[in-house]
């Protein structure tokens, strides 16, 4: 399973490479902006519903999702 400071990571390099701040961000996941502040600073970590969503935003990016995969979750 990936660990908090990694998905924290993971979470704001697909924010950043979305173009959106942690409010969008937030809005296009369901949850709150303190939710995603939690997340990137490695205080809290998705529930497996949230990883869903953030699952689907990686692959609706294709190459570049797939590069953000690679580097956070190498298998």
């Amino acid at each position: 399973m990936i660990n908090q400071p990694t998905v924290g990571k993971l979470i704001r390099d697909l924010r950043l490479a979305l173009g959106l701040t942690q409010e969008q961000f937030a809005a296009s996941v369901a949850v709150t902006y303190s939710t995603i502040n939690r997340w990137e600073n490695g205080r809290s970590k998705p529930s497996p519903m949230a990883m869903k969503l953030i699952e689907q935003k990686l692959d609706e990016m294709g190459a570049q999702g797939q590069d953000l995969l690679v580097k956070y979750l190498p298998n």
